[in-house]
């Protein structure tokens, strides 16, 4: 099994919702998200897929995020846009762009993050 590991910035505000604590405020993080593909078939160059295209898509997906309040868009209205929401969104988009997506990681701080994945 090959794995790639893109990683791309996006800034944004969020609050938390139900919950207790500074997080339930606006507030913005510089947000580092890296994004896997995973697989077994290398092509002619032997390359599973070329950074360019995930970098182009994972690009696509951030730029709608990026500088936005993530509460205000139509996908988060009237949930709670945490790290781990994110992180299932981002992977779900980037799916649809390129099949061999495995997991999607969601940086907050240089020590917290959540990822998502299927099994």
């Amino acid at each position: 099994m090959f794995e790639l590991k893109v990683q791309m910035y996006f800034s944004a505000a969020h609050h938390l919702l139900n919950y207790d604590g500074a997080c339930e405020n606006q507030h913005g993080h510089n947000w580092l998200v890296e994004a896997y593909v995973c697989g077994t078939k290398l092509n002619k160059s032997n390359i599973l897929v070329d950074y360019k295209i995930i970098k182009k898509h994972l690009k696509e997906v951030l730029d709608y995020l990026d500088h936005s309040d993530i509460n205000e868009l139509p996908e988060f209205k009237g949930i709670s846009p945490s790290s781990e929401i994110l992180s299932k969104y981002i992977y779900e988009e980037m799916k649809k762009r390129i099949p061999e997506t495995c997991k999607i990681s969601v940086w907050e701080t240089s020590t917290s993050c959540a990822s998502y994945w299927e099994e």
